[in-house]
């Protein structure tokens, strides 16, 4: 049986990252405070999960759970992110309606977490937080920034990539009615130059459904952008809603787009 001081080291251990405004540990750490003893660490571990002091969104990865926090079981995804990623070894960023509110979109606050990520990875759950990954090819090409956190910073999509984003993976973004409403939102943080710049890390259909939305919503300025860009792009006609039958919808010609979806954003 693992002896109370190595329980006490452990709890101390926790309170003393706290009080140094750190949040989040490794099991390997938790058994080097325990004295080496891997029985004494999660003996330790388990008795403090089981009091509310910590919860563990990844197998051997723990966030602490500061009092105010207790009832919830977690502090937000925000305060740890940053370290869950990089002990996962995985490039990230805050991303979809998750970036559009940091960056004001606060229309509809997500009910989840979103985080794009270089490779499949699981939803997580930390307490209440509901952290959930979007898989992208050449995350390394997203143009992101670090935005500051209670607890250090992480790194979140920039306006202009969030946008495709939104348009990429549009059913976990309320689909597109709720898109549209989103980038009326996000108009005001976007630069139309960066805009044409971040659709060339995009794809051009996301591109051409972008352009659409932005001049649905009377963003004449952002959709000029685009249609710029797209000028010098091979374009072909294309579903505004990818999957849902084209059969008989209008083509908006500007765009070379299929309108197979009435699009009515909340303005």
């Amino acid at each position: 049986m693992p002896g109370e001081h190595e329980r006490v080291a452990v709890a101390e251990f926790v309170d003393e990252l706290q009080s140094s405004g750190r949040y989040t540990f490794s099991f390997r750490e938790a058994v080097e405070a325990s004295g080496g003893s891997v029985v004494a660490a999660r003996s330790a571990l388990r008795r403090l999960k089981e009091k509310g002091r910590l919860t563990s969104p990844r197998r051997e990865f723990f966030v602490i759970v500061p009092l105010e926090y207790r009832s919830t079981g977690s502090p937000p995804a925000s305060w740890f992110i940053d370290d869950l990623m990089r002990y996962l070894e995985q490039p990230y960023y805050v991303g979809l309606l998750s970036a559009a509110a940091i960056h004001g979109a606060s229309h509809q606050q997500p009910q989840v977490f979103q985080v794009v990520t270089g490779q499949p990875t699981p939803g997580m759950t930390s307490g209440r937080a509901r952290i959930v990954y979007f898989r992208k090819r050449g995350i390394a090409r997203v143009a992101t920034t670090r935005v500051k956190t209670d607890t250090g910073s992480m790194a979140v999509s920039t306006p202009e990539a969030t946008v495709f984003d939104l348009i990429r993976h549009a059913p976990a973004a309320g689909h597109l009615s709720n898109v549209a409403t989103v980038l009326s939102e996000l108009a005001e943080a976007i630069d139309a130059d960066e805009l044409a710049a971040a659709a060339a890390v995009a794809s051009v259909p996301e591109v051409q459904r972008a352009g659409y939305l932005f001049e649905l919503v009377e963003q004449g300025h952002l959709a000029s952008s685009l249609a710029a860009y797209l000028s010098t792009q091979r374009v072909r006609p294309v579903r505004l809603r990818p999957d849902v039958a084209a059969a008989g919808a209008p083509v908006q010609e500007r765009w070379r787009l299929v309108v197979n979806e009435h699009v009515e954003p909340d303005l």
